[in-house]
């Protein structure tokens, strides 16, 4: 390992570095969380909680990420990527572990539905304080190691790695859920700890790259007020669309509920299989970011713009899979212009202040998209198609070509 002095390691592109571990990483802590969120609903009638209770800790899980991914990525910058990953990922996998026997002991009645509650809450919270550094710290390794011109495919594989955790996670708990909702619960609790393993092997033992008199990079930095305010509009439409599909499905295709759950769960997955398919074409494609997020944006309007007219199950999966496909070229291309635009020793902070842009698009997007469909059913999906239309003609300004290429 390299001392660290007075001057400061930089890192550089690398041939050797390997993409693989931080996609299985990926994948299986977006498959537990994603596993949770789609046995929340039978956890809470079983245990005596309600909608909101499930509601508010998902919510909790969220502002915990918002809060934390910024913390993380300094102190990756300042400490090193390796001990910050495997600090945040060892915390999310213990956090998670404790949630699943809690949970276990609810099920079986053993505590009070207010313990319970206050049991998810801790739980959901202190997972999602973990889980920050997951996403964080891994975009600022894919931005030490990769080469500015390819930082958008790579952050692409991340990406796929996700939306595949998304598709298997509650595909794989509702197969085993209907024989034991809490088989499910311990069986996604020890991918993470696998991950943990495959990570500690896989990763490079690097050092701080961050001067130690230097200050954090600030969230007004004038470099990451775009791709804050995309990766926000982003992730805010999405966490829209995903609490109002459900609704939608019971109010404007006049489903009973057991097929209005049945459609909304498969229009999610169907969100899964674009978004991986979308970070595909985008590896392969390899088109500079800032065309990736303008075609990306417009699809995403014109997909679900078009829900505002599904009569069917059919046209409503097919809005939402035009629609993730967009999302899914303006995910890592929104990563890789932010990673582009600034220092290496910033790297960290960068990725952390993109996540927690998301993170607040998750926090605000739910209460947004509720609100909104109280007014109409097609009231959500109108102002999401109008905000994504807006930015996506608005990043005409974005450079075409990014430094180094």
């Amino acid at each position: 390992m390299t001392e660290l002095t007075g001057a400061v390691a930089q890192p550089s592109p690398s041939l050797s570095f390997s993409l693989k571990p931080l996609m299985f990483e990926t994948f299986v802590c977006s498959m537990a969380m994603m596993a949770f969120v789609a046995l929340a609903g039978p956890i809470a009638r079983v245990i005596g909680l309600d909608p909101w209770h499930v509601g508010t800790a998902v919510t909790i899980a969220g502002i915990g990420w918002m809060i934390m991914a910024r913390i993380w990525g300094v102190a990756s910058d300042r400490r090193g990527r390796r001990p910050i990953l495997l600090f945040g990922l060892s915390g999310f996998v213990v956090s998670y572990a404790l949630l699943a026997l809690f949970i276990d002991s609810a099920l079986r009645g053993a505590l009070s539905p207010a313990l319970a509650f206050a049991g998810l809450i801790l739980g959901r919270g202190l997972a999602g304080l973990f889980y920050a550094a997951v996403p964080s710290t891994s975009a600022a390794l894919v931005a030490d190691h990769v080469a500015p011109d390819k930082r958008a495919a790579a952050m692409a594989g991340l990406g796929a790695a996700s939306a595949a955790g998304l598709v298997v996670g509650p595909g794989l708990a509702g197969l085993i859920g209907s024989y034991s909702l809490r088989l499910p619960l311990y069986g996604t609790a020890i991918l993470p700890a696998l991950a943990l393993i495959v990570l500690w092997q896989a990763l490079p033992r690097d050092v701080a790259v961050a001067p130690r008199d230097s200050a954090p990079l600030k969230l007004s930095d004038g470099r990451l007020r775009r791709p804050m305010l995309l990766a926000f509009s982003a992730m805010f439409s999405v966490s829209i669309a995903q609490i109002t599909v459900g609704f939608f499905a019971l109010d404007r295709l006049h489903l009973p509920p057991a097929q209005a759950a049945w459609t909304s769960g498969i229009a999610l997955a169907t969100v899964g299989v674009a978004l991986i398919g979308a970070q595909l074409a985008l590896r392969a494609l390899g088109w500079a970011p800032a065309r990736f997020i303008r075609l990306g944006m417009i699809i995403g309007a014109i997909g679900f713009g078009s829900v505002i007219f599904a009569s069917t199950a059919t046209l409503l999966w097919l809005g939402y899979a035009v629609a993730a496909f967009g999302m899914g070229w303006v995910f890592p291309s929104v990563s890789a212009t932010a990673a582009n635009a600034v220092e290496p020793h910033e790297q960290g902070a960068t990725a952390g202040t993109v996540a927690a842009a998301q993170g607040l698009g998750v926090v605000l997007g739910p209460i947004a998209g509720t609100t909104l469909y109280t007014i109409d059913n097609g009231a959500p999906y109108a102002v999401v198609a109008l905000l994504l239309l807006l930015v996506g003609l608005w990043s005409n300004c974005l450079p075409e070509r990014s430094p180094g290429s």
